[in-house]
């Protein structure tokens, strides 16, 4: 199985941590970057092959991970040297990928298991499945609802939630989904959704209930690292590691 990791953004939005090292690289609990867990969990969960979409601050990502060879992975490499958007750099690597492949942000933490998420897809028909995770958002006021006068209240609820489903920045691609695009072009993971929806393929979700934490904000990361001495065995369950760490 190959998963190809995008790790080539500038990380903007998570500085000051970010202003040296690249993202994906930034350290939680002072034990791993975030990259290295997403490494070794893909070479427990079955993964052979994984390329790194590199960019902003590569050459410190090619240095720290080299050939992969001490996480037990064949790593290689993709240079962004523009900004191509999510699917964008994969587009240029289409010949080496298989059939099916995973595609994920570099900023993820979940305890999904990759491997059973892409078999999962390959199972099925649809082009592209996106693991998705519930969220809802409360409003802080009461809501009404009003009639087409605009002049009388018809209903009332306070303070209510909406539930929606939000990707995880995580997806298994098929693809042949991605050969109607020209390699070297600027593709995001929207106008993919959209260009699918039009054509009436429909894209796949895989709900998942278990841990996922999306670093893109530095109270992520802060929620992250006071979380890691409690959820280290729940992300790396296959490691041996030591109360101390």
């Amino acid at each position: 199985m190959h998963a190809v990791i995008l790790a080539g953004g500038k990380g903007t939005r998570l500085r000051p941590y970010t202003t040296c090292v690249p993202k994906p690289l930034v350290p939680i609990g002072d034990t791993y970057s975030i990259l290295e867990i997403v490494l070794h969990q893909l070479r427990a969960h079955g993964f052979a092959r994984v390329t790194l979409a590199v960019g902003h601050m590569g050459h410190l990502i090619r240095a720290f991970v080299g050939d992969g060879s001490r996480y037990g992975l064949n790593v290689d490499y993709t240079d962004e040297v523009t900004p191509l958007g999510t699917i964008g750099p994969v587009l240029n690597l289409l010949g080496s990928l298989p059939e099916t492949f995973l595609i994920m942000n570099g900023d993820v933490l979940t305890n999904l298991d990759y491997g059973a998420f892409l078999k999962r897809h390959a199972q099925g028909s649809a082009p592209v499945t996106v693991a998705t995770y519930r969220r809802e958002i409360r409003s802080e006021f009461g809501v009404l609802d009003v009639d087409e006068s605009g002049e009388r209240i018809v209903a009332f609820r306070e303070k209510p939630s909406v539930p929606f489903q939000v990707s995880m920045g995580v997806y298994a691609m098929t693809r042949e989904t991605l050969r109607r695009y020209e390699p070297g072009q600027v593709l995001g993971f929207d106008t993919l959704m959209l260009d699918l929806l039009d054509s009436g393929e429909l894209p796949g979700s895989d709900l998942f209930g278990g841990y996922w934490l999306d670093i893109g904000r530095p109270e992520d990361y802060d929620t992250a690292n006071e979380q890691w001495s409690t959820m280290q065995h729940v992300l790396l369950p296959h490691m041996n590691l030591s109360a101390a760490d």
